[in-house]
């Protein structure tokens, strides 16, 4: 049976990164709507070049990596910016130009109201192509899993408990240091001591969560991922996580708007 030939590795090749790219594929109109935005109005952060060391590039790179990486399912920077180099789409999308990391997270991090500002602006859009009816939208949710775990979320419930054991373990150690002093054990009385001094620096800690409670309005304080809350998943199961709201037009099946809670 013939066998495919290869291509020799070392062949000078005479081609473009535009041949590549079919004129159907996606990435083109991502392209195009970029290009027609004015990235000012939108309230992207105004760009203040530099006159020293490395170049800035301009917003609309940053703004097409997100688009690409959104509707490929790419949300982390370091993803994105390894795909600026192997990914013939996102070479020929951004000219070649490979913007680090970095810069990647901070242009998401600094323009989160232009950026929603864009999606609706692109909802507009649609809505204008008639791609969008309007008359049916279906809204449904699910639970997205925070970094917070569960035993870095607090509430009133659980902090009386922490400071209550606390409480306990104190009087505990205590009462075995009177003994020790009455009757010479032979008690570690450090050993003892250092376990105060932790139980201690624990209630501090619980102190201070209650009064973050306190001062607020939330029933609940997540130490790692401030804004998520525990919420209950499936039946009884309950999770530190988002609730995720997405709603969907009937027409063509395409999402006109999302919102995350955390209730």
């Amino acid at each position: 049976m013939p066998i495919q030939s290869k291509t020799d590795r070392n062949q000078v090749q005479f081609s473009s990164f535009e041949e590549r790219i079919n004129n159907d594929n996606p990435v083109r109109f991502i392209d195009a709507f970029v290009d027609k935005l004015e990235m000012t109005k939108l309230g992207f952060i105004s760009q203040t070049f530099k006159t020293e060391g490395r170049p800035t590039f301009e917003h609309s790179l940053y703004l097409k990596l997100y688009l690409y990486g959104y509707l490929n399912g790419l949300r982390s920077s370091r993803k994105l910016e390894r795909d600026c180099v192997r990914n013939v789409e996102v070479f020929w999308l951004l000219c070649g130009q490979q913007p680090n990391y970095h810069s990647i997270a901070d242009f998401r991090k600094d323009n989160p109201k232009a950026l929603k500002n864009t999606f609706k602006l692109f909802v507009l859009f649609l809505k204008e192509c008639e791609l969008i009816g309007g008359r049916t939208v279906a809204i449904d949710g699910t639970k997205v899993r925070a970094s917070n775990s569960k035993k870095n979320n607090y509430n009133q419930k659980k902090i009386d408990r922490h400071l209550a054991y606390i409480e306990e373990k104190t009087t505990e150690y205590l009462k075995q240091l009177e003994e020790n002093d009455k009757q010479n054990t032979g008690l570690d009385v450090k050993h003892v001591q250092a376990k105060i001094e932790r139980l201690a620096g624990a209630k501090i800690k619980y102190e201070t969560l209650e009064k973050q409670l306190s001062t607020t309005d939330e029933p609940q304080v997540s130490t790692t991922d401030t804004d998520a809350r525990a919420l209950l998943v499936q039946g009884q199961v309950v999770e530190v996580s988002y609730n995720l709201q997405a709603a969907v037009d009937e027409q063509h099946k395409l999402v006109v708007a999302t919102h995350t809670l955390n209730r």
